[in-house]
């Protein structure tokens, strides 16, 4: 009967439930897939999640159902090994998470009234968010705000958290203020102190700066993602310009790819107005 599961594409979850079980299986499963746990997995999770944006920002449609098919499989390979482990089961694990989707939702799936602004919307989640951090013993501002985000995505977050209190600079131009203040004393720091003194003085200004992302209502980890690929995309723009005259950016310097750089900041701005 599983072995029909398997090999029936139209099976739909079930059937990648069942292949992770074999997968799993202790005795004819894979042997790589058998060794691993939740602290193995979870790097592959992150990295799946980040493909997922990854394409949604190239526009790739067809690369991103695979890219939501290898994300769904990280969920399928947790559930697996908590069910294994008797902590939870693919089947709790949708339970809670639309249980909890319902409970957020009370002018949807309840009886209060849609007619609500964005802004109303969003301080009614936050409000029943904080009831169920207080159901989890979770007491702090701050508990909550997952350890392992990436840096700069978790700055924002405790900032957001922090500024629900009042604690927060309440214009703009304090927070630009601080960058400069930051700023000065990293150059200080990297003229008169040690090296983790120096990381320190920069991990500060780049709090402060997602501060200042938070404050333009900039996310600054997709501000950034934005900024590398426009990086990404311009130097690409430059080795093909070097390659059309037969040379590389080894066999150039930093005055020639100057040069080049700008021109292909000119010509995507002549392009983006013929749009």
């Amino acid at each position: 009967m599983a072995d029909d599961v398997i090999h029936n594409e139209e099976a739909g979850i079930e059937r990648l439930l069942e292949i992770m079980r074999r997968l799993r299986d202790p005795e004819t499963g894979c042997p790589w897939d058998i060794e691993q746990d939740f602290d193995s997995i979870a790097p592959y999770t992150i990295e799946e999640a980040y493909e997922v944006a990854d394409a949604i920002q190239r526009r790739d449609w067809r690369e991103l159902e695979g890219e939501l098919g290898d994300l769904l499989l990280q969920s399928v390979y947790h559930t697996a090994m908590g069910e294994e482990a008797g902590l939870f089961s693919f089947q709790s694990v949708v339970r809670n998470i639309s249980n909890k989707m319902v409970a957020r939702h009370p002018h949807v799936f309840g009886d209060e009234s849609r007619d609500k602004s964005a802004e109303q919307q969003t301080a009614d989640w936050e409000a029943i968010k904080a009831k169920e951090r207080a159901g989890k013993a979770q007491k702090g501002t701050l508990d909550g705000v997952a350890v392992g985000l990436p840096a700069l995505l978790r700055a924002y977050k405790l900032q957001k958290r922090a500024a629900r209190v009042g604690f927060d600079w309440p214009t703009t131009d304090e927070v630009i203020a601080k960058i400069t203040e930051e700023a000065a004393e990293l150059v200080e720091a990297r003229e008169t102190l040690s090296q983790a003194e120096v990381e320190e003085e920069f991990g500060d200004l780049m709090f402060v700066m997602a501060n200042l992302g938070r404050h333009l209502g900039v996310d600054p980890e997709a501000a950034l993602r934005a900024a590398n690929a426009k990086f990404t995309r311009r130097f690409e723009g430059i080795e093909a310009r070097l390659a059309a005259s037969g040379k590389t950016p080894a066999d150039s310097d930093l005055a020639e790819m100057d040069a080049l750089w700008n021109v292909v900041k000119q010509d995507e701005r002549t392009s983006a107005k013929q749009d």
